[in-house]
């Protein structure tokens, strides 16, 4: 059977071909963004999964925007306005993939800062959408340009990361914030806002999100897989209730609901007086690990590479010399290091040559030793 024509716009993820080579032992692997399984809250949740068997009404079919309680919880956490709604989602990844199928015709344009996240580009080419890419500063998107896109090319969304990007890990500035939502208004573009890193802050001042600056006009998605367990598969989108409305109709074709489970353990886990202790911990490990492999990467600095530092998040962009980061990620799995090359960030033109780095997932040690044969291979090449 020959497959759907929009599949074949989709590209291969290279974080799964990646991800199987990471699997030999002797890999050290700073590939994929996986949370540190020591971090998995356990303890946390042995006492909501020891009473689940007393509420058989978990383990029947239950309702699409998700379980009553959790959603009560949620509403309230995220303070939302009474015209808005949320729904349940089974990670993040499904709120991007029901908003792409509900909202996006073919040749409808995306504004997508460059580079971006694989899995949205992903979602965005299944629905043949056009991506309009969108350079990245230090500090954000190039509002010029993000300005010349929405009066020229009318995007119907733009899809951003702002608080510790995937792959870069910049954090947008508030001016950078205000003037997104005020582009966003002005024009009558929808801002995507996905914030999956926003809870994993190690240093400097949180930021407001950029929908709080124009709520009406934005869709925010939100995962619990960086501070809960990736496993739950339990993420958020939120947004106006007329909005929500078209996702939870495309939710029921697709899985009927989210597991009621999982969403009744998360719901005991948020509600567990250590929660936010446990989260802070998570932080300070994770902050500890980036100081390590900052602090390697200086070595890297006379073969013409730079680190970019970041405040939170999983990952940091490491520049390297004009070269093709594909065939160079390549090597490095030779060489026993998985990490992921720039051009699978980019959706057609050829962005600077760079490698993500993973640092949430791999011990001081490795971390170090990973550098090491970095350096090695930058010589050797």
């Amino acid at each position: 059977m020959q497959t759907a024509a929009s599949l074949d716009r989709m590209k291969s993820s290279f974080i799964r071909e990646i991800l199987a080579a990471a699997s030999d032992p002797d890999m050290i692997s700073l590939a994929g963004g996986l949370p540190d399984e020591k971090t998995f809250p356990i303890e946390l949740l042995k006492p909501t999964i020891a009473q689940l068997h007393n509420d058989i009404s978990l383990f029947q079919y239950g309702p699409t925007q998700g379980y009553a309680p959790l959603v009560k919880h949620l509403n309230q956490l995220y303070q939302l306005p009474e015209h808005h709604k949320l729904l349940v989602t089974t990670g993040s990844q499904q709120g991007l993939d029901l908003i792409a199928r509900a909202y996006m015709n073919p040749g409808d344009g995306v504004a997508m800062e460059a580079p971006s996240y694989l899995g949205a580009m992903q979602v965005f080419d299944f629905v043949q959408a056009s991506i309009l890419p969108i350079a990245q500063l230090a500090d954000g998107p190039d509002l010029e340009a993000l300005e010349r896109c929405f009066a020229n090319d009318k995007p119907k969304l733009f899809y951003a990361v702002p608080d510790f990007h995937n792959p870069t890990g910049v954090c947008w500035s508030l001016a950078t914030r205000q003037a997104v939502a005020k582009l966003c208004i002005e024009y009558d573009v929808t801002l995507l806002e996905d914030a999956p890193y926003r809870p994993l802050r190690f240093s400097g001042e949180a930021l407001p999100m950029v929908s709080s600056f124009c709520p009406d006009q934005a869709l925010v998605l939100r995962s619990f897989s960086k501070i809960a367990s990736p496993g739950l598969r339990i993420g958020v989108v939120s947004g106006p209730a007329q909005w929500i409305e078209p996702l939870i109709k495309v939710k029921q074709g697709a899985d009927l609901h989210s597991n009621v489970p999982a969403q009744a353990m998360l719901l005991g886990l948020l509600e567990h007086p250590e929660f936010e202790q446990h989260i802070a911990k998570v932080c300070d490990l994770y902050h500890g690990r980036y100081q390590v492999l900052l602090k390697a990467l200086e070595q890297l600095e006379p073969f013409g590479c730079q680190a970019q530092p970041v405040a939170g998040g999983m990952f940091v962009w490491l520049t390297l010399p004009d070269c093709d980061s594909f065939a160079f990620a390549k090597y490095l799995i030779e060489q026993g290091v998985a990490t992921v090359p720039s051009d699978v960030f980019y959706s057609a033109e050829k962005g600077v040559s760079a490698l993500r780095l993973n640092f949430t997932n791999a011990t001081p040690d490795m971390l170090q030793e990973a550098v090491s044969r970095l350096a090695q291979a930058l010589a050797t090449r």
